[in-house]
């Protein structure tokens, strides 16, 4: 693998948590055009500047789930690292996530049983934010990639649009990390729903977010952060803070939108596109900062 492949590789841990640390600040608000958006910190959670939050946190639990690179995830490892993720008393956990974890499942097949119990509205975005890892740990399998986003999903997400929104998002990671820049999206969209997904992916990239405006739900969610890559008026390095930006401005569940945004803008403009000052700033659970991301994503492809 070369040097820009695994920077790619590092870039998708990396860039998940540059967003989500830099929408923290702003969550279920929606900065004005004057306002200026860095990783302050705050928030309704009182987040310190450059401190990930739930997001990013449970994609740790994947990517440190991850066994020799191409041996995949261990849903059971994922299972027991959300339960002690749970147990560690997080300020902020995502209500759906909470009705699941609050049970402290014993293992994967009894979170999913959890999972499937939930009534009312359980569409939220909760998988898809933490999806990111599956992309390296099934860099070099295809099929492999699909089926463990969607099985990962039904932990604490059994609906059938959070469990197509991961593959779509892990498959098009992916394909990134590989050199294919932003094609995924489509692709897999194309494959796994074309009815559905092709034209909300059309709305975002013709809309506003005012036409998805409830992005705690994970459709909107992954129309805002494919909004958000798509109006960003920007090439290489750049693309990657200027498009985290926009999505932030974009409002709502901010931190979560531009974590999904962010995993796969550093899949294609690599781990070197997030600002040096940032990437100082990043830490988080369980006692991590942005270095030790970038040693995780690479321990996890090693050299396939």
């Amino acid at each position: 693998m070369d040097a820009e492949t695994h920077d790619r590789a590092a870039g998708v841990l990396l860039g998940t948590a540059a967003g989500d640390a830099l929408g923290a600040g702003y969550e279920f608000t929606h900065p004005s055009p004057e306002t200026p958006i860095d990783m302050i910190g705050g928030g309704p959670f009182d987040w310190a500047p450059g401190q990930w939050t739930d997001d990013t946190a449970m994609a740790v639990v994947l990517a440190q789930a991850a066994g020799a690179p191409g041996t995949g995830i261990d849903a059971d490892a994922v299972a027991a690292g959300f339960v002690r993720w749970w147990d560690s008393a997080p300020p902020d956990v995502g209500v759906q996530t909470s009705r699941v974890l609050s049970r402290r499942p014993g293992s994967a097949h009894e979170m999913r049983l959890v999972a499937m119990e939930l009534d009312g509205r359980t569409g939220g975005n909760g998988s898809l934010m933490r999806t990111a890892p599956v992309a390296l740990a099934y860099l070099r399998d295809e099929a492999g990639c699909l089926r463990a986003a969607g099985a990962l999903s039904t932990l604490t997400h059994h609906d059938e649009r959070a469990i197509q929104a991961c593959r779509i998002w892990s498959g098009a990671m992916r394909r990134a990390v590989l050199g294919d820049g932003f094609a995924g999206v489509r692709e897999y969209a194309g494959r796994i729903d074309p009815e559905y997904w092709l034209p909300l992916l059309d709305r975002a990239e013709q809309g506003t977010p005012a036409e998805f405006p409830e992005n705690g739900w994970v459709v909107h969610a992954l129309q805002t952060a494919w909004w958000a890559i798509t109006h960003t008026p920007a090439d290489g390095p750049e693309h990657l803070p200027r498009a985290l930006e926009l999505c932030v401005r974009a409002g709502g569940d901010t931190d979560t939108t531009a974590a999904i945004a962010g995993g796969l803008l550093g899949a294609v403009r690599g781990a070197s596109a997030v600002p040096a000052r940032w990437r100082a700033l990043l830490h988080g659970y369980p006692g991590l900062t942005g270095e030790d991301l970038v040693a995780l994503a690479a321990r996890m492809v090693g050299a396939q």
